[in-house]
């Protein structure tokens, strides 16, 4: 195997272990909050209040996101992608082990639910950056015909956390209730800490990416802050608007629709993560499938049938819902987050990197996403839940959603087609052939 492609797979392994302690984050905060952190953090109000007030620490560890994503990013296209993603992954993973050892309201009152939320202010900074400079570090070393094979592994690491998220609640919720309450609930925090070990150990082989440096010594580097938000407003906007759909379905269905099953529908907690297990299984099959078929049909058209999919779904996942037959209950997942969602997740990825140029992809990609991140995904189980109180029916998170889709395909329609764009180029329209492919080789061996 050539530097090149060994560099290309410790990359691809590093974005797949960073983005899956990423996700496992996020994914064990949201099962917790659907499932015991309200009686343990706000006792004192209503079962809807204090899943409400839950949520809306989750909430708050997605506002600092955006920061994490302009400043982390910036970071990452001044000093290299892989300084940026050592630190990002130290953030998220002590922020994370942190969370496994607060104390609760009964032992400190209102300081339990203050430390909790500075915890995830922590987290969502890491997180900013981490995603994006996964990412972006897979697809600069990677084969540019390619690129959206190589991308996948970040987005694979999304599955494999909602598998191992779950799983792992799964496995806990065995304990007796009160058992769990006392310190089941914890483990799945502090097993963030062997994650961290893992991906800071990985991420120590890979060589910094060569279209970085190829910016670095043409002194493309020194860039401002915000400097991918003036120089490429329509790039920005386009990731900002093709977040909204699938960061919010990323959300509906392992964090709301697990709540809506125990609290709405009275089933069992463990049908619920069993669920979303089964289709996390699948999820991993599908995202390199449609990485696949978007190197080959386009960027734009797979992630459009996967938006246009999962709001046609949404009427039909409730419906199987209500059923509570625990068969319909996992068809209604796999159909959802196994197969629909995918299509979306998997040729976002590189699409959002492709958009930008190198001297700020970083940073652009990081803010941008982070910033969708915000007005879909991290308000999502907030919004569905109070729609859900004020109608008292799922139609009005049915309908949520397909203004979510809708507001995705404007954005899909107004981005360009980037699968064949050459990213180490300056010129923003340079499209890959074979015989730029083969001088990028070449240059990266001899380095």
């Amino acid at each position: 195997m050539t530097d090149t492609r060994r560099q290309a797979r410790r990359a691809g392994i590093a974005a797949l272990v960073g983005t899956t302690l990423e996700w496992y984050d996020f994914l064990i905060y949201g099962t917790a909050a659907a499932l015991v952190l309200n009686k343990l953090f706000f006792p004192a109000i209503s079962p809807m209040a204090g899943t409400l007030a839950t949520f809306a620490t989750y909430a708050v560890g997605f506002l600092a996101r955006p920061l994490g994503g302009i400043v982390l990013g910036n970071l990452g296209d001044r000093l290299g992608r892989k300084t940026m993603l050592m630190l990002t992954i130290v953030l998220m993973g002590v922020a994370t082990a942190l969370i496994g050892v607060l104390p609760t309201y009964e032992t400190v009152g209102v300081w339990a639910p203050v430390l909790l939320i500075v915890l995830r202010l922590v987290q969502g900074f890491g997180a900013g950056g981490e995603y994006a400079g996964a990412v972006v570090l897979s697809v600069e070393h990677g084969d540019q015909r390619r690129r959206g094979l190589a991308a996948a592994w970040a987005p694979a690491g999304f599955a494999l956390a909602t598998l191992l998220a779950t799983g792992i609640y799964q496995l806990f919720l065995l304990l007796p209730d009160e058992q769990f309450r006392q310190w089941g609930w914890r483990v799945p925090f502090l097993l963030g800490i062997v994650m961290l070990a893992i991906g800071y150990f990985v991420r120590t082989g890979v060589a910094e990416s060569p279209a970085f440096e190829k910016a670095q010594r043409a002194e493309e580097t020194k860039v401002s802050l915000f400097s991918a938000l003036r120089q490429q407003p329509r790039s920005f906007l386009v990731v900002v608007g093709a977040r909204f759909a699938e960061n919010g379905f990323a959300y509906l269905f392992p964090v709301f629709a697990v709540a809506f099953l125990t609290r709405e529908l009275h089933l069992a907690e463990s049908l619920g993560l069993t669920a979303v297990i089964i289709a996390s299984a699948v999820q991993v099959a599908g995202v390199p499938l449609f990485a696949w078929l978007s190197d080959r049909w386009g960027r734009r058209p797979v992630y459009a049938a996967g938006a246009i999919a999962s709001a046609l779904w949404i009427v039909p996942f409730f419906l199987l819902l209500e059923t509570r037959e625990p068969v319909a209950v996992i068809v209604a997942f796999v159909v959802g987050l196994g197969i629909c969602y995918p299509a979306m997740l998997a040729p976002q990825a590189a699409w959002f990197a492709e958009l930008f140029e190198t001297r700020n992809r970083l940073a652009g990609f990081g803010f941008a996403r982070e910033i969708g991140s915000v007005l879909a995904g991290g308000f999502l189980p907030l919004i569905a839940t109070s729609l859900l109180a004020w109608s008292g029916h799922w139609w009005s998170v049915a309908a949520y959603m397909a203004l979510l889709t809708v507001l995705t395909l404007i954005a899909l329609a107004a981005g360009p087609e980037t699968r064949r764009r050459d990213i180490e180029s300056a010129d923003e329209h340079a499209t890959v052939t074979p015989r730029t492919q083969e001088a990028t080789t070449k240059a990266a061996a001899r380095q």
